[in-house]
C-alpha cells in the first residue's frame, strides 16, 4: 500500500508524517511570476507545507506575500537571504526570518570574479562568522549553500573544506545536485562532516551529464528524484541519521510541475 493511501486511511495528512520534507519555492519561480495564487494552491495540493522562500516576492508586498502563503497553509522554515544582506545588514535577515517564523536563513552564493579563490573563501568565512553570530543571538541559524565552485583544490582537500573547517557561527545546506555536478560525492561529504549540514536540497542529475565546477548546469539535466546518478536514497537515509532537519525538493527544470509530484512519490516509496 502506498504511504499516501495508508495515511488517508488513518486520517493522517502528508504534512503530519513528512514534517521534515519541503520545497524550495525557487522551483516554481516561473509559475509564481505568471500566477502566484494558483501556483501556491497547486503546491499545497502536493501535500507540501514547509517552504524555503522569501527572497522573491513576485511583485507582492511582504505582507501580501505572507498572506498568500498563510492562505495555503505554508510554513517558511528557511528564509532566503544573500551574501550581501548578511555582510551589510544582518539584522534585515533576522527581521525577515522572524516575520516568517523561520529558524533558518540561507545564503546561496558567495560573489567572486572568475575562479573562486582562497581569498574568496576567507572572505566567505568572515561574513558567515560575523553575520552568523548576530543571527544566532536572535535565535536564527545561518546556513551557507555551496554551489560547486568551492571545490577547487586547497592543501589536501578543497576550498569547501577550508570554509567548513573555519566556520564557527553558521551551518551548511547541502545541495546534492551541485555537489555531484562538481564531480564530488555527496554521501562522502556528508560522512566527512556529519554535524555540519542542517538541511539539504534534493534534486537528481541525469546519468551521463557533463560535470562542471562553476555553479552552472543545463537545467534539463535535473530529473525526477531516484532517476539520476546522485544516489538520493542513501543520502536521505544517512542525512536522517546525522540529524539533517529539512530536506527541500528543488527542481529547476521546465518540467517542474510534472516532476515534483513524481519526486514526492519517490520519497514516499523509500519511506521518507
Amino acid at each position: 500500500m502506498k504511504i499516501t493511501t495508508l495515511m488517508l486511511s488513518m486520517g493522517v495528512s502528508l504534512s503530519t508524517l513528512a514534517h521534515d520534507m519541503g520545497l524550495q519555492l525557487y522551483s516554481v519561480r516561473n509559475q509564481m511570476q505568471e500566477d502566484a495564487p494558483s501556483t501556491l494552491a497547486k503546491v499545497s495540493e502536493w501535500g507540501i507545507v514547509n517552504l524555503e522562500a522569501g527572497g522573491n516576492l513576485h511583485g507582492y508586498s511582504l505582507h501580501e506575500f505572507k498572506a498568500l502563503l498563510d492562505l495555503n497553509g505554508f510554513k517558511v522554515v528557511s528564509a532566503d537571504s544573500s551574501f550581501e544582506e548578511i555582510r551589510d545588514n544582518p539584522m534585515a535577515a533576522v527581521y525577515k526570518a522572524h516575520f516568517y517564523g523561520a529558524k533558518l536563513a540561507t545564503i546561496y552564493w558567495a560573489p567572486h570574479e572568475g575562479k573562486f579563490t582562497l581569498e574568496d573563501a576567507k572572505h566567505t568565512v568572515e561574513v558567515l562568522n560575523k553575520g552568523g553570530a548576530i543571527l544566532a543571538k536572535h535565535g536564527i541559524t545561518l546556513q551557507y549553500h555551496p554551489h560547486g565552485y568551492e571545490f577547487d583544490k586547497w592543501q589536501d582537500g578543497t576550498l569547501l573544506d577550508y570554509i567548513i573547517q573555519n566556520t564557527t557561527h553558521a551551518s551548511f545546506e547541502m545541495d546534492v545536485f551541485w555537489v555531484k555536478q562538481a564531480a564530488q560525492d555527496p554521501l562522502a561529504l556528508l560522512n566527512k562532516y556529519p554535524n555540519k549540514f542542517t538541511s539539504m536540497h534534493l534534486k537528481d542529475r541525469a546519468v551521463g551529464s557533463p560535470y562542471s565546477q562553476d555553479g552552472k548546469a543545463d537545467k534539463d539535466t535535473m530529473v525526477v528524484l531516484g532517476q539520476g546518478d546522485v544516489g538520493i536514497e542513501e543520502i536521505v537515509k544517512k542525512g536522517k541519521e546525522y540529524g539533517v532537519k529539512y530536506f527541500f525538493i528543488e527542481d529547476e527544470s521546465d518540467r517542474v510541475m510534472k516532476q515534483v509530484p513524481k519526486s514526492i512519490e519517490y520519497l514516499e516509496s523509500i519511506n521518507f
